[in-house]
């Protein structure tokens, strides 16, 4: 990752909440999420695959995926059944599940081969699947030792991009470890 971003002198958990988008949105409620910060479809797709590693909170998927018909695989959403309550609610009953059950602490492409076995908790997970493009890009990351790797980590220098600070008159942080003061 490049250095030399000044960042702000406090940390507020709930604040990048503000701009993600649900994990119930369609593919094109995506894009334009990622178009506005200046991203585009392939970079979403690739930052997607983060979702291989993590959990989740049964609340961000239960009522989309497992109440209501969807394409997820049945046999997934039986053992979600039994790990998440059918209210789960933020702040309630609200346990969490691996995002990925076959390499749950592994960041790997196994998302992407999740995504087209159906085996994906989240509405915006499958909703790759919902364009030609898109879908494309899925087969390709699942198939391709070494595709999405490469393209990860650029996606993610682009990301880290992403509405940065320039500190007073063009200076930078120089040192992480303490704040300067300009």
């Amino acid at each position: 990752m490049p250095s030399g971003r000044r960042d702000g002198t406090f940390s507020n958990a709930s604040e990048p909440l503000k701009f993600l988008v649900p994990p119930t949105s369609n593919l094109s409620d995506l894009v334009a999420s990622f178009v506005i910060k200046g991203l585009n479809a392939e970079d979403l797709v690739v930052l997607s695959g983060a979702h291989t590693i993590g959990r989740s909170h049964c609340s961000s998927f239960v009522s989309d995926r497992l109440n209501t018909p969807s394409d997820i695989n049945g046999g997934l959403a039986a053992f979600l059944r039994g790990q998440c309550p059918a209210d789960a609610t933020p702040g309630g009953n609200d346990p969490t599940v691996m995002q990925d059950v076959v390499t749950p602490n592994k960041l790997d492409r196994q998302y992407y081969k999740n995504v087209l076995s159906h085996t994906v908790l989240f509405t915006s997970d499958a909703a790759l699947m919902t364009s030609a493009e898109t879908a494309r890009m899925v087969v390709e990351n699942a198939k391709i030792p070494g595709w999405w790797e490469g393209r990860f980590e650029k996606a993610m220098v682009k990301m880290a991009g992403i509405e940065v600070k320039t500190g007073y008159q063009g200076q930078i942080r120089k040192n992480c470890r303490a704040i300067n003061y300009y």
